[in-house]
């Protein structure tokens, strides 16, 4: 059984939680450290968007401002994602660990079998979806919003068809990055209120189907007569199912001081610049 580190880092601002997975990222590929699987949150509640897409067409930045949210680009692909009341999750590994397939879709696969038992142990009948189909593909289709949750892509995860975590994978250096949302609650109005839509009435349209497509953890519980879980349910829930779907042994760790650094170092020429956040 391999030996991960746990790292739960606290809500931290968006550019250092991007900073700090790029930083384990490099320490990883370097020899540094091991394998680690990161917790973190999001101080103030923030907005990320994908890579590849373009900020000020797609982001209402005068509403992000009022309504006090942060803003980062991640440098994993995607849609916009509204960081509040989620666990956080990033797993880092070398694309050489073993039974860690080389293509993304099989990889997503393994890292992602850790949150599906994270869904059970929280008792939801959560299940991975596959796109071999046409039918599937048609039951999962996008209406082409900007929001990350609008639909799932291969091996992520759904319950009665809504999906229940966002994911996103990068490789740089011989290392995987892939991080992504467990949501508790889910605010539809308020992602979409900082987000832009050629109409009013596209607005309304695809939020509407995004609520039909999406869903959080507490919503689900209220459904089936379950109480509400607080994020440290959460954490443990995931942290088993994590360790059990990756076969795995877990010891709680800290950031060691040359990735602290390498995170400043990276808030301040990457995450944190508008030459990063506004390149596209």
């Amino acid at each position: 059984m391999n030996q991960w580190r746990w790292i739960r880092s606290g809500a931290e601002a968006p550019a250092m939680n991007m900073a700090v997975d790029e930083a384990i990222l490099i320490a990883h590929s370097e020899g540094r450290t091991p394998p680690t699987l990161r917790f973190y949150g999001w101080s103030p509640a923030s907005l990320s968007i994908g890579y590849f897409q373009r900020a000020r067409n797609e982001v209402d930045f005068e509403e992000l401002k009022r309504q006090g949210i942060g803003f980062v680009r991640r440098a994993t692909g995607g849609r916009a994602v509204l960081h509040d009341r989620e666990l956080t999750y990033s797993m880092i590994v070398a694309e050489s660990y073993p039974g860690l397939p080389r293509r993304v879709t099989e990889a997503y696969r393994v890292l992602s079998q850790g949150l599906l038992n994270g869904f059970i142990n929280l008792g939801l009948d959560a299940e991975m979806v596959t796109l071999a189909s046409e039918e599937e593909k048609a039951k999962y289709e996008s209406m082409g919003s900007a929001a990350c949750f609008d639909s799932p892509s291969w091996y992520e995860l759904v319950v009665e068809g809504r999906k229940v975590a966002g994911s996103a994978q990068v490789r740089q250096k011989e290392v995987v990055l892939q991080h992504g949302s467990i949501l508790l609650d889910l605010n539809v109005k308020q992602l979409f209120s900082l987000l832009k839509f050629r109409s009013e009435a596209l607005k309304e349209r695809l939020e509407q189907s995004f609520e039909s497509k999406a869903v959080a953890i507490n919503q689900l519980r209220r459904e089936r007569g379950m109480n509400p879980v607080k994020l440290e349910e959460v954490e443990q829930a995931f942290v088993r199912g994590i360790a059990e779907g990756m076969d795995i042994r877990l010891e709680e760790a800290e950031l060691t001081l040359y990735e602290k650094e390498l995170a400043e170092r990276l808030v301040r020429a990457k995450y944190g610049t508008d030459e990063w956040n506004f390149r596209r």
